[in-house]
């Protein structure tokens, strides 16, 4: 091959002799199915965004537990015939029976690859059209995100409506982030607690490499706000320092969470 030559890739394969899949070499194969699965996460997402935009969040919410609940059961049975693998409650056996540590490992892992997706979206727009809609777009995002993730962890946890700070505490531990980062909460009076972020992946790594803190206030008041908010509806939030805000050593950034006065 001439070294100017690009070598065959997913984006250069020769279509010429391709009619349907089934023309596909198996390594392509390979390749499509996993283009399949993207489709599959692209639709769920607009489906969901789209109910939300006609109905609102609130209803939105329920139809997505509704869909969520039947669409996993149907295709995971699927699967488990097309692949050959065992079920238990619905889910791989092989999953399920899988030792603590390993399955730690994985949960580590699955949370890890969601922040490398929340950065290569982040990079994809800054690079494409500049940080300002980067940060724009990153914002918004957190806006609908937040209240997403404070719902799912209210019904995994079957939380009442209204749990009050003991129900944030708990729900800031289950958070995905939770998972790859080191946090502490500090009690201050019955009515309000700090949360401290001490050690966040994103920043400590731009730290090792002899960069600035990532100025990331404009996200993170979207981010905290809303999911407090979406936890219990009387919860009141705080900034008390984030980046580019100084910073003592032991937290980046820091959050204090109140209960309405009256509420």
């Amino acid at each position: 091959m001439n070294p100017t030559e690009k070598p065959d890739t997913p984006d250069t394969l020769t279509t010429d002799n391709l009619a349907t899949p089934k023309d596909l070499n198996n390594d392509d194969l390979a390749r499509y199915v996993v283009n399949l699965f993207q489709r599959i996460v692209v639709h769920y997402s607009l489906w969901f965004s789209e109910v939300r935009h006609q109905v609102g969040l609130e209803k939105a919410l329920p139809v997505l537990e509704e869909a969520t609940a039947r669409g996993l059961d149907i295709q995971m049975k699927r699967l488990s015939k097309t692949l050959g693998f065992e079920l238990k409650d619905g889910l791989p056996a092989a999953l399920m029976d899988m030792p603590r540590e390993p399955l730690l490992d994985l949960m580590n892992t699955v949370s890890i690859n969601w922040l490398v997706n929340d950065g290569v979206w982040f990079q994809a727009v800054e690079f494409t059209h500049g940080m300002n809609d980067a940060k724009r777009c990153n914002d918004s995002a957190w806006g609908k995100f937040s209240p997403f993730e404070a719902w799912t962890i209210k019904k995994f946890l079957n939380m009442p409506e209204r749990p009050g700070l003991e129900g944030l505490k708990k729900a800031l531990g289950f958070r995905m982030y939770a998972n790859i980062n080191v946090q502490s909460i500090v009690d201050e009076t019955p009515d309000s607690f700090v949360f401290q972020m001490n050690d966040c992946r994103v920043q400590s790594a731009r730290k090792r490499k002899g960069l600035d803190d990532y100025p990331c206030k404009s996200g993170g008041l979207v981010e905290y706000t809303y999911f407090a908010r979406s936890v219990d509806d009387r919860i009141e939030t705080e900034c008390i320092g984030c980046p580019p805000d100084p910073h003592p050593e032991e937290w980046y950034c820091a959050w204090r969470f109140s209960l309405k006065s009256g509420a």
